[in-house]
């Protein structure tokens, strides 16, 4: 079966919903069609920061559902002719140590509001199998390489509030195959550096990594920064958005430009130290995710890395949307039994088919 599938993605970046449909039967991708993008207001914005952090019992949830529905449904009507929807919901707290993660979105009410099937809750059933749930997005790549028809092996680099990387090798003949697939957080990219910015300017990003262009990285900071265990932690591994809490305090004492550059420095050596847990190197490095429009990570990127570091766009993808359109193929794959993550991605003691379907009433 072959589905127009709209996947949604809001990041914890908060900057909004971004909808794209993908054409596919869940094994392939045939097409990318429409996509749109519902931006969050400051209101709308300030309402899901201040229930970041929290667990299902920590409290009422109510305005910021109003808020996640009401959007999604804003860009689901926006694209009325996908056929099914996968549904992300907003990742409030992540604690896969402790076997826990949670979306908060209800998938059933958002079905019964736009007469749809669909797709959520993707992460549950993989934290239930002993992994990680996260990241999800490394079947999509594997397709994606397949698209390309790459022969040899890829880094599928995203730059949203953490970095996740993929490193996909495009000779194996299914995601799940033993060595097809090897995927983990790298470390903190964006959110760090915009709320330093938040709370600094009152700017919830750094244009085009202009100020830490202009700044000086503090290598002390940097250094003692990579002392902590997680980097050393050999893969399946992953974060939340609030892991790396501290580093906003190891900055406080930099200015504007050298705070900037500092935490931008560490989003790259994040990056850096993620390749020696690949078991070779990629011919080449394709990044997605807010942060390819940073200049100041980008020129850090092909500064360390000994392969040619480009945006997605270079070879044909939309990396605005790249992780939504990995969500409507996922949701592809949920209705057709097949796996969405394997020991390789998230560490699941076996493949995992993670998600709920809801059918509208």
């Amino acid at each position: 079966m072959i589905y127009r599938s709209l996947g949604l993605m809001s990041g914890t970046s908060l900057d909004g919903v971004d909808g794209a449909i993908c054409l596919t039967d869940g094994r392939r991708i045939l097409d990318f069609e429409g996509t749109f993008f519902r931006p969050y207001s400051a209101s709308e914005q300030a309402v899901l920061r201040n229930v970041l952090g929290r667990w299902p019992e920590d409290g009422d949830f109510l305005d910021a559902k109003k808020v996640i529905h009401s959007v999604h449904l804003e860009v689901i009507n926006a694209l009325p002719e996908a056929d099914l929807i996968g549904f992300h919901g907003q990742t409030l707290n992540h604690d896969p140590g402790n076997g826990r993660s949670f979306q908060l979105g209800d998938g059933a009410a958002l079905a019964d509001a736009c007469g749809k099937r669909v797709v959520w809750d993707f992460r549950s059933a993989d934290v239930a199998a002993g992994g990680q749930g996260a990241p999800l997005a490394p079947f999509f790549h594997f397709a994606c390489a397949k698209v390309l028809g790459a022969h040899a092996p890829i880094a599928f680099l995203n730059l949203g509030g953490v970095g996740n990387v993929t490193f996909v090798d495009p000779s194996k003949f299914r995601p799940e195959d033993d060595g097809a697939l090897l995927a983990f957080d790298t470390g903190p990219a964006n959110a760090p550096i915009n709320d330093f910015l938040l709370g600094r300017t009152g700017q919830d990003f750094d244009m085009n990594g202009a100020l830490a262009l202009s700044g000086t990285v503090d290598t002390a900071v940097l250094e003692a920064f990579f002392r902590n265990e997680y980097f050393a932690k050999t893969p399946p591994k992953s974060l939340d958005r609030n892991d790396f809490i501290e580093i906003q305090n190891m900055v406080e004492h930099l200015s504007d430009a050298d705070g900037a550059a500092t935490l931008t420095a560490i989003t790259v050596a994040s990056v850096y130290a993620a390749q020696a847990h690949f078991k070779e190197d990629p011919a080449r490095w394709l990044v997605c995710g807010g942060g390819r429009h940073n200049a100041a990570i980008m020129n850090g990127l092909r500064n360390r890395l000994d392969q040619n570091v480009d945006p997605v766009e270079t070879v044909g993808f939309d990396g605005d949307m790249f992780e939504a359109q990995a969500f409507g193929f996922l949701a592809a794959r949920v209705v057709a039994e097949l796996p969405t993550s394997a020991i390789g991605t998230t560490g699941c003691k076996s493949p995992v088919c993670g998600g709920q379907i809801s059918d509208p009433k």
